[in-house]
């Protein structure tokens, strides 16, 4: 039971932070969050009403995605995991492809304990970020 609990709230960081992504471009609506991570548009129907529900996301009456406050801060804080640890695998010599898709797939089981540390070591040691 606990890895389901675990790949749902995988999945959970992974909308907001897709909408934070896209967010950066103009609105967002759930068609836009299904094209960006390959899903099906009535999967992400269900995830966006879950995460409505939650209180991370709100809809208005257009159809566009907001991040709450919860939402806006679980969603930075995985989309800079997933920005740094990227850069840093590029920075070793990982394709920018493979760097990105190794970063999501971390970036969520990573302790903030462990993920402070290899921050102030890239940006101290590597000069990276």
């Amino acid at each position: 039971m606990g890895v389901n609990v675990l790949n749902i709230h995988e999945s959970a960081e992974n909308y907001l932070e897709a909408i934070l992504a896209l967010g950066e471009r103009g609105p967002v609506r759930s068609v836009d969050v299904a094209q960006h991570l390959g899903f099906s548009k009535p999967s992400v129907s269900r995830a966006m009403s879950l995460l409505r529900e939650g209180g991370f996301v709100v809809m208005d009456t257009g159809g566009f995605l907001t991040l709450t406050g919860e939402g806006l801060e679980i969603a930075q804080r995985i989309y800079e995991r997933h920005l740094l640890l990227t850069r840093w695998l590029v920075h070793l010599g990982v394709s920018e492809k493979t760097a990105s898709e190794d970063a999501c797939r971390i970036e969520h089981d990573l302790s903030v304990e462990s993920f402070d540390a290899l921050r102030d070591h890239i940006n101290r040691d590597l000069g990276v970020i």
